[in-house]
């Protein structure tokens, strides 16, 4: 099955879902991982200088004898050292990479540049005018902090990777009305985190009761996550997830040809989600 792509405002394509080597795997060996990933189907791979792990997910490229150009990858800019640019932060990512050039690069975390963002930000065009990364973009950027860096941008961000489920879409809804104006794709990190974190909430009955209708669409099972993961696809976003488990990863893979959810199911999901607001990741979003 060939995953379908999202448009980005550089003319570029990304794969829609992302296998991730945060959370689970921070700070661990990703090699067996990232190969089970792409023996399962996954493309696009979506590591971080802070997870501590970049030289073994590039061993897991290798190991999967995938072509470059068969791949798409993501990393993201840590915490700068004195001296260092992102430019040159991102020439240590490659090498530890065992790769010529990322598909993606993002400042991971604003807090991480305060009072620098704008120039941070221009070093990011200077990466990829240098041709080391494709696309550039940002994670865990507001709406205030997507406005101070778009004030001087030649290149707007392609991407904003974030929190993003039904418990907090009410509240990213400033985010994405700038992502919208200057078609900027959402992409989301604990996605799944109702289901997992967060059960007992308003939206378990709305999850079974569309799930139970997908299962009898497609005559074929559905699961609770395919039911979030088909959510945030319809709505077009660039869904980021996780798993040691081959099935679980199939599974992620196979929410491409459930059945859509229909708009009533799409605004059920919303307002329910929109009577509980929570994060999972709270260290990541300022206070609200």
């Amino acid at each position: 099955m060939t995953v379908s792509t999202l448009p980005l405002n550089d003319g570029h394509q990304v794969p829609w879902i992302a296998f991730g080597t945060g959370t689970a795997l921070y700070q661990k060996d990703a090699e067996e991982a990232i190969r089970l990933a792409i023996d399962n189907g996954f493309t696009h791979l979506d590591g971080a200088q802070i997870y501590d792990n970049e030289d073994t997910l590039g061993n897991g490229i290798v190991a999967s004898g995938k072509s470059r150009s068969e791949l798409f990858v993501t990393t993201k800019l840590g915490k700068l050292l004195p001296g260092a640019t992102p430019k040159s932060a991102l020439q240590e990512s490659l090498r530890r990479m065992k790769v010529d050039y990322v598909d993606l690069y993002l400042i991971h975390q604003p807090s991480n540049h305060v009072g620098k963002l704008k120039e941070i930000w221009k070093g990011m065009e200077e990466a990829q005018k240098a041709g080391l990364t494709k696309s550039i973009g940002v994670s865990n950027f507001t709406a205030d902090h997507l406005k101070s860096i778009l004030e001087i941008a030649t290149i707007p961000p392609a991407v904003n990777q974030v929190e993003a489920h039904p418990y907090v879409w009410k509240a990213l809804q400033p985010n994405l009305a700038i992502h919208d104006q200057y078609k900027i794709v959402t992409s989301s990190y604990g996605g799944l985190s109702p289901l997992f974190r967060g059960k007992g909430g308003p939206l378990d009955p709305v999850i079974e009761q569309i799930r139970t209708r997908l299962e009898k669409t497609r005559g074929a099972p559905v699961s609770d996550g395919q039911v979030l993961n088909k959510w945030l696809q319809q709505k077009g976003v660039l869904v980021v997830t996780t798993s040691s488990k081959a099935d679980r990863i199939r599974e992620y893979l196979d929410t491409q040809i459930v059945p859509e959810l229909t708009a009533e199911e799409i605004a059920l999901i919303d307002t329910t989600g929109a009577k509980l607001h929570q994060r999972y990741f709270p260290g990541n979003w300022p206070p609200e």
